[in-house]
């Protein structure tokens, strides 16, 4: 059977923040801590090895597949960092396009950094994201 690697855990959060290797991610990651924290009133969570989540839903699909996972989140990651917004419903695109320099995936959004982002944006990105799993999870 299947096993969903991305579970919530008691990993320390600043530790991993801690561990990225590159200063300026780093610093931007214990912005971005700060930022979800405050816009989302949820304590950060680790989800699976690199995830920093808040808060939680309960998924469905279809197919019968279903799980918990974070409301929103991010990860440093090498690359770009990833912002892990909606899921199953695209952003709205007059917010994207207020985002700044950015790439998309399916329910992610990738920064370079954060100083390439408009900080504003990105709180109503999160509220608009929690705000489409709460009404959805209900």
């Amino acid at each position: 059977m299947y096993e969903l690697k991305t579970k919530e855990n008691d990993n320390d959060v600043m530790e991993f923040i801690g561990k990225v290797e590159n200063e300026k991610k780093r610093n931007d990651a214990y912005e971005l801590l700060d930022i979800f924290t405050i816009t989302t009133g949820y304590p950060a969570k680790m989800w699976g090895p690199s995830i920093i989540g808040f808060g939680s839903y309960h998924y469905k699909y279809k197919s019968g597949h279903e799980g918990d996972a974070p409301l929103v989140g991010f990860s440093p990651r090498k690359a770009k960092i990833s912002l892990y917004l909606t899921s199953g419903e695209p952003i709205k695109e007059e917010l994207l396009n207020e985002l700044g320099k950015h790439t998309k995936g399916k329910g992610c959004v990738y920064i370079n950094k954060l100083a390439d982002i408009n900080v504003d944006v990105l709180k109503e990105i999160i509220n608009y994201s929690i705000s489409i799993k709460s009404n959805s999870s209900s």
